[in-house]
């Protein structure tokens, strides 16, 4: 087996038969120059000349693994300095982490250790070192499979907020360099026995060196690694490639989901009857918001003064059951809660099909890219921005991408298309918000609604002051506060034919820069608090809350009750009066106030 710098293993090839390779010329020796043409040549042509000097494959794969881990993960080396504190403490540390990232790149990469055409391949991981390193670098994230699923679900409009000339300019510097060497690098073929046994050596001795460096290191990076998880996903690209092929890999490997109905016996309560006007129920998903910047909450700015007009209820201590929206969206909806529905083995119908199933008429609306996440599949929905008349789009829109206000245009037409026998019972309207979506928070709220100055006016977080970025997440705040003071305007407006309610909560929070993350989308269990506490608001109509049979002075003395995702399905449910199996008064947040009969 041939390492770094040996001499380059020979060219095992049929005696007598010819290689021809137009980039490749392995047969042909190069010509020794002489010592004064040497000595005359540039320090590019002798860097060129060493470069064309036939090699294994197993050779460019381990020096393209210390490239990539002296190159591209500089965000890790900088995360264990900050964990280390002293430099006699991380410094063995960092070494220990390189000799693992080269150790797997290798192991991985010795099994496209074949050919001179492995070159497209090769340079493909290190574009995506780059592009990895680039968003943990100027976002703090964790290329974690969670992280990488919700990059898929995301759409060009989105994912242009997150595109640059920033990001430009870290691929050339990580790439340029390697992609001119692969250019040049010339390649030995061999036998196909040739390069499986060698690279069989190579992957035993790279897994080999590893498991000894981690005997040797136990001591100080089991207790790292233990304590900080996040560290195995900065390890670039190896978290990449791995995320990448667990978000591939997935649908292929899991068994056939099927759909377990959760809607059987469910029924309209007694309420119904003698009612005498239906309910409509907003219920409004929020995106990206943060309990602890609503001035409701305590929150030194007056970032929420529409909803404290409206003397709505705020719950200060209410938690996500994700911390990306592919994850909350779905667990909010589910009647598992979000150990069993993280458990689960198939799909299962959720909140929307229980009250479709008793018979209320039921709307999905969308101002979301990335859609409703399966849960309103079997409902009725639709797109905020198709159709939009061109004025509107022009005042709300740039391009697919709408502020929220657009939702609260022609909803009057999206009920009255409802089915009438459903509107007579009652109407659920679900409004899913752009609400504070990250990086570009500048673009979530309208000029006449930015009160905080000066505010970030970049997708690139690092150039902008902290204050800068507070003040922009803030803007987006207020504008929802403003969004949600006029859809209770509208129902207020329909107090006449409904009986109005609503509830806003939001699918998970941010990071504004503290202990260096942005963002959002870091694994649950070790996500800092602000990207899981999230704020809750609830309005009621003047005959609503009586309907239901809710003391206020109850709901207002358990503000501070903890509640999380798990809680809404039942909240509703109860608020709504449907009566099905799945219902559990426990975690119905409103069931302790509500009076009997």
């Amino acid at each position: 087996m041939a390492i770094a710098g040996s001499v380059p293993e020979p060219d095992e090839s049929t005696p007598g038969r010819s290689s021809v390779f137009p980039s490749d010329h392995a047969v042909a020796a190069p010509r020794v120059q002489a010592p004064a043409e040497e000595a005359a040549s540039s320090p590019w042509q002798r860097i060129d000349a060493w470069l064309t000097r036939p090699r294994s494959a197993r050779q460019v794969v381990v020096w393209l693994s210390v490239y990539l881990a002296v190159a591209a993960n500089w965000p890790l080396w900088a995360e264990l300095a900050r964990i280390g504190g002293a430099p006699s403490v991380y410094l063995p540390t960092i070494a220990t982490m390189a000799l693992f990232t080269v150790c797997g790149m290798v192991a991985l990469l010795a099994f496209s250790a074949w050919s001179r055409w492995m070159k497209p391949l090769w340079f493909a991981v290190v574009l995506v070192a780059a592009v990895a390193q680039h968003f943990m670098s100027s976002y703090h994230a964790v290329m974690d499979p969670s992280m990488l699923a919700n990059a898929v679900q995301t759409d060009m409009h989105e994912a242009s907020d997150l595109l640059g000339w920033r990001l430009l300019v870290h691929m050339l510097l990580v790439a340029a360099l390697p992609g001119w060497a692969l250019w040049r690098m010339r390649v030995l073929p061999m036998r196909l026995w040739s390069h499986a046994w060698r690279n069989a050596a190579l992957l035993l001795a790279a897994v080999s060196l590893a498991a000894g460096g981690a005997l040797a290191m136990n001591r100080q990076v089991a207790p790292l690694m233990r304590n900080n998880v996040h560290l195995r996903y900065m390890m670039n690209p190896l978290a990449s490639l791995y995320s990448v092929g667990a978000v591939a890999l997935k649908p292929l490997l899991k068994h056939s989901r099927k759909l377990v109905p959760v809607t059987a016996g469910t029924a309209l309560g007694a309420s119904y009857a003698a009612q005498a006007r239906p309910q409509l129920f907003v219920l409004v998903v929020g995106e990206t918001a943060r309990a602890d910047h609503f001035g409701l909450n305590g929150y030194v700015r007056d970032t929420t003064p529409a909803l404290a007009a409206h003397k709505v209820l705020s719950w200060r201590d209410v938690h996500s059951c994700g911390t990306n929206t592919l994850a909350s969206v779905p667990c909010m909806f589910s009647p598992l809660g979000k150990a069993g529905y993280e458990a689960r083995k198939d799909d299962y119908e959720n909140l929307m099909d229980v009250l479709q199933a008793a018979g209320l008429a039921v709307f999905w609306l969308d101002n979301q890219p990335g859609g409703c996440k399966g849960v309103c599949d079997r409902i009725p929905h639709a797109s905020a921005f198709d159709p939009l008349a061109p004025a509107v789009k022009s005042a709300l829109c740039d391009g697919d991408e709408c502020l929220d206000d657009v939702m609260l245009r022609g909803l009057d037409d999206r009920l009255a298309a409802l089915p009438p026998e459903r509107r007579a019972k009652g109407v659920v309207l679900v409004m899913h918000q752009m609400g504070s979506h990250g990086p570009a928070y500048y673009k979530r709220s309208s000029p006449d609604a930015k009160r905080f100055l000066p505010e970030c006016k970049t997708n690139a977080l690092a150039e902008c002051s902290h204050a800068e970025l507070v003040n922009g997440f803030d803007n987006s705040i207020a504008y929802t506060d403003r969004f949600l003071g006029k859809t209770i305007d509208w129902l207020q407006a329909q107090s006449g034919r409904y009986d109005p309610a609503l509830l806003y909560l939001s699918d998970h929070g941010e990071s504004l820069g503290e202990y260096g993350l942005f963002l959002h989308g870091v694994p649950y269990s070790f996500a800092p608090e602000v990207q899981k506490h999230i704020p809750m608001v609830m309005w009621f109509g003047a005959r609503t809350a009586e309907r239901a049979g809710l003391s206020r002075h109850c709901m207002e003395s358990g503000l501070d009750a903890p509640l999380t995702h798990d809680n809404l399905y039942h909240t509703v449910l109860g608020l709504m009066d449907v009566k099905t199996p799945s219902y559990k008064a426990g975690l119905d947040a409103l069931a302790s106030c509500r009076s009997p009969g």
